[in-house]
């Protein structure tokens, strides 16, 4: 008699055991899931704030410390301006 308790015992320990390693195996997996998919979120949000970065410094007017703008593309940009700071350079 003690020998079929003792085996219902073991089984019902065996069976739970089971039962809760693979709960408790879902739970890390999607634990680890939400982690991944904010790391995605981290990491996607920091390149588009370097992109973002790098088109500022693209967008940014390339003029020197006295105000000529050098950037044709510019609508500022005045030829005169840059002829005359050239022949100021060069000589």
């Amino acid at each position: 008699m003690a020998s079929q308790t003792l085996n219902v015992a073991r089984y019902t320990a065996l069976f739970t055991g089971v039962f809760y390693g693979f709960y408790h195996r879902r739970t890390l997996q999607a634990a680890h899931d939400a982690q991944k998919v904010q790391n995605a979120v981290h990491e996607r949000e920091h390149l588009i704030a370097q992109a973002k970065e790098a088109w500022k410094k693209k967008q940014a007017p390339t003029s020197s410390n006295d105000g000529v703008i050098t950037d044709p593309e510019d609508p500022r940009f005045d030829l005169e301006k840059l002829l005359i700071k050239w022949e100021h350079d060069a000589a």
